[in-house]
């Protein structure tokens, strides 16, 4: 039903926009905060926003760290040390009453080496794994923008609406006053009894009290939104942009399905499984020959003058034959990993076409809904203008006057739900087939 997916559009917002704090920075200077300005300012400054950028240079952090194995190793030290060497301890005869002892001498060594894998499957798919990972942070990053942008656009309309029902409200309290006024009036003149000023007069309490929770709600979802993009709250934020029906050309069912399968979400859960797929090839490679070559070059000697060249050129053949089960263990961890991971990707892909199918049906029922709600509201207002005719004309008493004003509250209520409902389900489509970022900030206009 539609009031569940508002409830948990609104739910989402909350999740999301949850962990901003208030800045110190000030409000946007001009006639009010567009919705365009609201949704580029959450991109900026929303908390979840930054801290998915932070999480792509960590991946890229480790995938270079993976990429390292691949890279050859170069290293120099410089040693000077004098020193005493005693020959027994080699092994090495002596003749008897020889001093075993040998030295003090000096020894300097300027020395520069390298290594290099010659083939080395376990590195391989680990620095796979390692891209994988990169991109696929990369691409929940940019879902996290785009949940950012459809959450504060989605808090944007609520105080839009809230904005335009506390200008309806108020326009029905005064038509109340006006009444009440006539009530009053006409009681006076001896045309009305007194029931009718009293039917008049709790009518007007009851709008004020409207009135009064209008504004509460307005003032709740204008600290809601400037939260939510790091606004100050004692700040009086004011809105340019108005609730507004505009009709959504909704793309087919195949196109929209087609783009919902290339959303930023479902494209990183399968990053996710290719880099779980490399991971687990990598254990699997730890059982595998590995091979290495390395040497070095340098200056050895007594002192500086006298040092001479000196090198190593070597290579090493490594086969793992017993490793007490460590390897079989870390596989299963990787397998299990993987399997994980596969099954994220396959949720997320049937919850990408539910959300589809659903919003499709969403924005389909909000646009009937717009406009039955906007008949309704044309017929309370002819309603409410024939019962103060007749009232007037002395015909009937005012209780046909307070049932309408009290159907005309009822439907214009009604008309502002139904434009909420509509902005909302154009939003969860546009998120349903990954275009929340481009198509929030024209909600109210252009091309949709």
């Amino acid at each position: 039903m539609i009031a569940s997916r508002i409830a948990a559009a609104a739910a989402c917002a909350a999740a999301i926009l949850a962990a901003s704090g208030a800045s110190a920075q000030e409000a946007p200077a001009g006639s009010g905060l567009t919705l365009a300005a609201a949704v580029a300012r959450g991109l900026e400054r929303n908390v979840a926003a930054r801290l998915a950028a932070q999480q792509v240079r960590t991946a890229e952090g480790e995938a270079r760290l993976d990429r390292s194995g691949l890279l050859p190793d170069v290293e120099a030290h410089l040693s000077a040390a004098r020193q005493t060497v005693d020959l027994e301890n080699y092994g090495l005869p002596l003749a008897p009453g020889e001093n075993p002892i040998v030295g003090p001498y000096n020894v300097l060594d300027a020395r520069v080496g390298a290594s290099q894998a010659l083939w080395d499957a376990e590195a391989l798919a680990r620095a796979r794994a390692g891209r994988g990972a990169l991109e696929a942070a990369r691409l929940t990053a940019k879902d996290v923008r785009e949940r950012t942008a459809a959450a504060v656009a989605a808090l944007y309309v609520r105080a839009a609406v809230a904005a335009r029902r506390i200008a309806e409200v108020r326009a029905q309290h005064a038509t109340a006053e006006a009444l009440l006024a006539r009530a009053r009036a006409l009681k006076e003149a001896g045309v009305a009894p007194g029931i009718d000023v009293l039917r008049a007069a709790v009518q007007e309490k009851a709008e004020r009290q409207r009135v009064i929770v209008a504004e509460t709600d307005f003032a709740k979802a204008k600290l809601a939104l400037a939260q939510a993009i790091e606004l100050p709250l004692a700040d009086d934020l004011r809105l340019a942009d108005e609730v507004a029906y505009v009709p959504l050309a909704a793309p087919e069912e195949s196109e929209a399905l087609r783009r919902a399968a290339a959303r930023f979400d479902v494209q990183a859960a399968q990053e996710e499984i290719h880099a779980a797929e490399n991971a687990r090839a990598a254990e699997r490679a730890r059982r595998l020959p590995s091979l290495r070559v390395s040497g070095d070059f340098g200056l050895t000697g007594p002192d500086a003058p006298s040092r001479e060249r000196t090198y190593t050129v070597g290579a090493a053949l490594k086969i793992p034959i017993f490793e007490a089960g460590r390897t079989s263990a870390r596989l299963l961890a990787a397998d299990a990993r993987l399997e994980s991971a596969r099954a994220r990707g396959a949720d997320l892909a049937a919850r990408a076409e539910e959300d589809v199918r659903a919003a499709l049906l969403d924005v389909r029922a909000a646009d009937e809904r717009v406009h039955v709600a906007k008949d309704a509201v044309d017929l309370a207002a002819e309603q409410l203008r024939q019962a103060r005719d007749r009232f007037e004309a002395g015909v009937a008493d005012n209780l046909e006057v307070v049932q309408a004003q009290d159907a005309a509250a009822r439907a214009t209520d009604d008309y502002l739900a139904a434009l909420y409902a509509h902005n909302l389900a154009k939003l969860s489509l546009a998120r349903a087939v990954g275009d929340a970022e481009t198509a929030a900030p024209r909600l109210f206009g252009g091309a949709q």
